[in-house]
Parts: structure tokens; sequence; C-alpha cells
């Protein structure tokens, strides 16, 4: 029976994937950690436990003594947090990665995932239809620490047969946890700013087309990624997947047609930066051949869900 132990729960998808988990194995297989111990009160259909990921002794402890079979390594210092704090972001990403691999090497564990994202793109790369294999020369920390991440995963699954699975997240959209530093997390925040009947102010140029998805189709494919047969699996570095391109005008536009007042304004920071250096559109057709990747939301169906639900969730 698998022991899953999700590293970095309380964060916008582990909130949402340990949920699921808990759902395809039960509450008593899934053991939720993060490092803030208020944390707990989101997991209580699971497991928690505190943890710093970079406490090297306490997560072997933990993985041995229940006997864990399957990590989700879901921690890490994302973009705009990541330029603020490079040196400490790179320190968090690549080092609990390693604690993680090694663990993995050690114990034998049956699957690892570990997420990354468009990030790992740069200038350079082709922005329409990025595809699969090009050119990465990614300008943030963030993108530098899952371009190495991608390599070592890749190395253990080579040199040492570490089932490691990977995605290569676009921006994504949730409501059921506030925006946690991200580049793309302007498009959670203007849905809260829409409910606050607040005027939104966005730091990024309203014709800045990003790839995004819905979480809901974010925690679909980690999860049929997860499930897929090993030898479907055929790429160990990390898989492109898309669902959804807009920018901050279109998105305006979808919930101008639910709450007719809402107002936008714009006012590019920093992050426009980052968000230039990053693809346009997503070629994850690799996903879709090999493990039947296909998603479910577009921007209006996802703008509805949101609108419909969002007022009466408690965080």
């Amino acid at each position: 029976m698998e022991k899953i132990l999700v590293i970095g729960a309380a964060g916008q998808l582990g909130s949402e994937l340990t949920k699921s988990l808990a759902d395809q194995f039960g509450a008593n297989q899934v053991i939720a950690t993060d490092l803030d111990k208020s944390a707990q009160l989101k997991f209580e259909f699971c497991r928690f436990h505190v943890l710093d990921v970079m406490d090297k002794v306490r997560l072997r402890n933990l993985v041995k003594q229940e006997q864990i079979t399957q990590i989700y390594h879901l921690a890490a210092v994302l973009s705009a947090v990541g330029e603020k704090k490079p040196l400490f972001a790179w320190e968090l990403n690549m080092e609990s990665l390693l604690h993680v691999l090694e663990l993995a090497k050690e114990f034998k564990l049956n699957k690892i995932y570990w997420p990354s994202s468009i990030a790992v793109f740069g200038p350079n790369t082709p922005k329409i239809n990025t595809p699969q294999y090009c050119v990465k020369e990614p300008n943030t920390v963030y993108g530098i620490s899952k371009q190495a991440g991608e390599r070592w995963c890749e190395y253990y699954f080579q040199k040492f047969n570490v089932d490691v699975r990977s995605l290569r997240y676009p921006g994504l959209i949730g409501y059921k946890s506030l925006p946690g530093g991200g580049t793309t997390d302007y498009a959670v925040d203007i849905y809260h700013k829409a409910i606050a009947g607040e005027k939104f102010e966005c730091f990024l140029r309203e014709d800045t087309s990003l790839p995004m998805m819905y979480m809901p189709d974010a925690i679909k494919a980690t999860l049929d990624l997860m499930n897929a047969p090993r030898e479907e699996v055929k790429i160990r570095s990390s898989y492109n997947l898309a669902a959804m391109n807009f920018n901050p005008l279109e998105i305006y536009q979808s919930i101008h047609k639910h709450i007719p007042k809402f107002k936008i304004e714009y006012n590019p920071d920093f992050r426009q930066a980052i968000a230039d250096s990053w693809p346009d559109s997503i070629d994850d057709s690799c996903a879709r051949k090999d493990w039947g990747w296909q998603h479910d939301y577009d921007l209006d169906r996802m703008t509805k869900d949101i609108l419909d639900n969002l007022p009466n969730f408690k965080f």
C-alpha cells in the first residue's frame, strides 16, 4: 500500500493536490507537511507534520519511520520572491530537491513528483508553441533552479533508476488559496479584487500573453502523470503542459461579462521583464501522446467557476 508524503503542502498547488491524494489513497496514507505550523488547519482530512525540508535529518527520519513510498516535493521559492532573495531561493530550491532524490535512491521509493515551470524558458526560446526540446536560457533564479532541477531529475532516473516525474506548469489559477509570489499570480489576485468590488492594479501590460491553467486541470494532469504506467512516461526531465493562453486584458474582459462595474489599471513593475522572457504558448503534444493529457477548462469556463465559488470559500 502506498504511503504519500507531500512537502510544501500548504501552497497554492499543494493544498488542493493533497486533498485529491487523500481521496485516492485514503486519509491515513497521506501526510501533509509544511514549515508553517498553522497550516495544519488546512489538512483536517489527512495527517500533518511540521517540516523544514532543509532539515535533512528530520526529513530522512520521517521517510523512514512512516515507511513512505512516494514523495510529492512542492516546496519552492517562486519567481518574483526569488528575484528579491536569489541566493536563498537557489539554496532552498536546489538543495531540497537533492535531499529528496537522495532519499528516493536510499530507500528505493516507488515514485517522486517534482514540479517544474515555464520559467525554465528564456528570452531566446521560441515564444509561440514553445516545443518540448528547445533552447532554455532562463534569466531568473527560479527558472535557473528549475532548469537545473530538471537535469538532476533525469540524472537520478538514468543513473539510479529513481522513478521521478515532472510537469512544466504554466501559470496556475485557483481560488482555494491566496497568491504565493509568482509572476502569473495576477491572474489569481484579479478575481479576489473583482469579488471585493475593488479596482485591480495589474503589474503586467494588458497585452502580456502567457500560458495559463486552472487548478482542477493542474491537479488532473499531475495525477494522470503519476498514475501512468512507468513505460508511458518517456520524458524524465519535465513535460511541457498547456491548457489556455491569455493576457490581462482578456481575463479582465472575461470577468467584466459577469461584473460590469469591475475596473482595471495597468502599472507594470519588475515582473514585466520576467513575463517577457517566458513563452506566449506551449506545445504539449508529448504529454498528450505519451499519457493521454487533455485539459477541460478554457478562460470563460474558469471565470464562471471561480466567480460562482470564491465568494463562499473560507480561507
